[in-house]
């Protein structure tokens, strides 16, 4: 007979009187003294097993919980069923236990099913136990039927799977390289691609008319609870002769039936909304707006400028107003306070308007005057809470709007329940003035096509719009695309307003560069995360939760231990000279 006969969540009443086998993990033990109970755990569920004769009584006493474990035996109805379980109405008396793989360890590091209210790293350095937990696990079978779903939805529109290398040339593209060392060339690197970017755009080039690939891209950032270090994974497209709306067209037909499918929420249907970038920044204070949340802000600079409160007088004012609820000073003090925290110092300011519309508390002697007006510009009679921010700089008003909205919606309880609000930020400025450096920036992706191509750079370059987008859903940023700027020509008057010359083009993307000057269709693509998705649809905050092998937010591997030294003789090999730790 094989290791089993049937998995541990096959077996049913019907089932009862049979022979049969079963393998997996001791998962829990309850000795009743001449009565045991025993719970067999694998990959599908878990079984009883009740052991009342010699000699599988003593045997299932002496093993620790965690050995993996056969055992033959005779399935019979339950005495005492759970109707909760798949298996509840059956257990097995076994006739034969063999230990499979013992635990050596004297103890667990942690309960396998209570391992998620263990400490990160122990999780992560324990991580094959982690794994063993159900709750653990399934996320990982998520994951592996959504990557199938997407692959199959993908082949459907006419889209050709293509990989490409994973080692290739360092390339600035937004974040810094993982970089290795050729041995054969002494002095030399390859990269990891941050992505398939310029790999997916010679696709085009060489007339393949639609790609994709779950594609694995390398970035040394920091980590965040939605950004895992390291390296992530992508559903990355990239399609021929394509303008904006046949990449919308064909994200709109693939999500909407995923993130429904795996979660049993509603999500939207196309077409998603277009939300103008500066648009954004103005209604939702971020270009990543959570449309679950009904609350806009409001910019009221013209009614403060002569209000006579110095805190808000001649600075960018703006204003969230909430209708129908009753705040408690309570509240609006604990909210003002995590906000002064959140934004490293801003200040909220408040008033509320009763349930005859006249103005109440915090601000109302500076309000009060100009109350008809107030209402005007918010959209509200009475029964009101407002709350507003102010600042010198427009982008930090809107920024600090767009934290206090989320504070609101989220503590407030207004967001929408169980769905998902796609949109699309659509018409991204080409270029802005870097806050550091004080000049013209590309303000994302330096490949993308101006809005009008080279009559773009007839106008101030900071009016010049691109075809680039992102893709948001709950709040979250799946990803960003473009049209791409497929004309030699065009892109190196794009380069030139920022400095870098041709011969500068040629050096850092020559591949790419080469290739379009051979006749190149236009393209456009866009790349959503898959861990991302994933994560959203698992109804988790925390990236790490639906990868199988994450790395902490120090970015360590620490089941694996890495990073970690080399060998000299391997330096020596990929002639590589190591600076002694101070």
């Amino acid at each position: 007979m094989s290791f089993r006969t049937h998995n541990c969540n096959e077996l049913r009443a019907s089932d009862a009187g049979k022979k049969v086998k079963i393998a997996g993990w001791l998962d829990s033990k309850r000795d009743k003294g001449g009565l045991l109970f025993a719970v067999i755990r694998d990959f599908y569920g878990t079984t009883q097993v009740v052991a009342e004769e010699e000699p599988c009584l003593s045997r299932l006493r002496d093993i620790p919980t965690e050995s993996t474990i056969s055992v033959e035996g005779t399935v019979v109805l339950r005495s005492s069923p759970n109707e909760k379980l798949p298996t509840g109405l059956i257990e097995i008396i076994p006739e034969k236990v063999e230990v499979l793989g013992r635990r050596l360890m004297p103890a667990l590091p942690f309960e396998v099913s209570h391992s998620t209210e263990a400490g990160e790293d122990a999780r992560l350095r324990y991580r094959f136990l982690d794994l063993r937990n159900p709750a653990v696990k399934d996320k990982i079978v998520l994951r592996s039927a959504i990557i199938a779903d997407l692959r199959r939805l993908m082949t459907e529109q006419g889209f050709l799977e293509i990989s490409t290398p994973i080692l290739t040339s360092s390339s600035p593209e937004g974040a810094r390289d993982y970089i290795v060392p050729s041995r054969l060339y002494p002095g030399e690197f390859y990269a990891l691609p941050q992505a398939p970017q310029q790999y997916k755009q010679l696709l085009m080039c060489s007339g393949f008319d639609k790609y994709f690939q779950i594609a694995p891209c390398f970035r040394d950032e920091d980590a965040r609870a939605d950004r895992s270090p390291g390296e992530f994974y992508q559903l990355d497209i990239e399609m021929a002769f394509a303008e904006q709306d046949d990449v919308f067209a064909v994200l709109e037909q693939v999500l909407p039936p995923v993130f429904a499918k795996y979660s049993g929420w509603e999500a939207d249907k196309p077409p998603f909304r277009r939300i103008p970038y500066l648009t954004a920044l103005e209604d939702y204070g971020t270009d990543k707006p959570d449309l679950r949340n009904p609350l806009l802000i409001k910019d009221v600079t013209a009614l403060t400028a002569n209000c006579g409160f110095d805190p808000i007088m001649l600075k960018h004012v703006k204003a969230i107003a909430v209708s129908g609820v009753n705040v408690p000073r309570k509240w609006i003090d604990k909210t003002a306070e995590d906000f002064k925290v959140k934004t490293e110092g801003g200040a909220m300011y408040w008033f509320k308007l009763d349930e005859n519309g006249a103005p109440a508390g915090g601000i109302t002697k500076f309000v009060a005057p100009a109350a008809d007006a107030w209402k005007r510009a918010l959209g509200v009679e009475k029964d009101c809470f407002v709350a507003l921010v102010a600042d010198d700089k427009l982008q930090t008003a809107q920024k600090r709007a767009g934290i206090l909205r989320t504070m609101l919606g989220t503590g407030l309880d207004l967001l929408e329940k169980n769905v998902y609000r796609f949109c699309w930020i659509v018409d991204f400025p080409m270029y802005e003035i870097g806050e550091e450096s004080g000049e013209l920036e590309f303000c994302h992706n330096p490949f993308s096509m101006p809005q009008g191509g080279m009559k773009a750079f007839e106008q101030d370059p900071l009016e010049i719009l691109a075809y680039q987008y992102d893709i948001v859903c709950n709040g979250v940023e799946l990803s960003s695309g473009a049209v791409r700027n497929h004309d030699p020509e065009i892109m190196l008057k794009a380069f030139s307003l920022v400095g870098i010359g041709k011969e500068e083009v040629v050096k850092k993307f020559p591949a790419l560069y080469n290739a379009f000057e051979y006749g190149a269709p236009p393209h456009a693509g866009v790349a959503p995360g898959v861990d991302r998705m994933v994560m959203l649809i698992a109804d988790t905050t925390n990236i790490r939760e639906v990868i199988a092998f994450p790395m902490n937010a120090k970015a360590r591997d620490l089941m694996m231990n890495a990073p970690s030294p080399v060998e000299q003789k391997q330096l020596d090999e990929a002639n590589i000279a190591v600076k002694a730790k101070k």
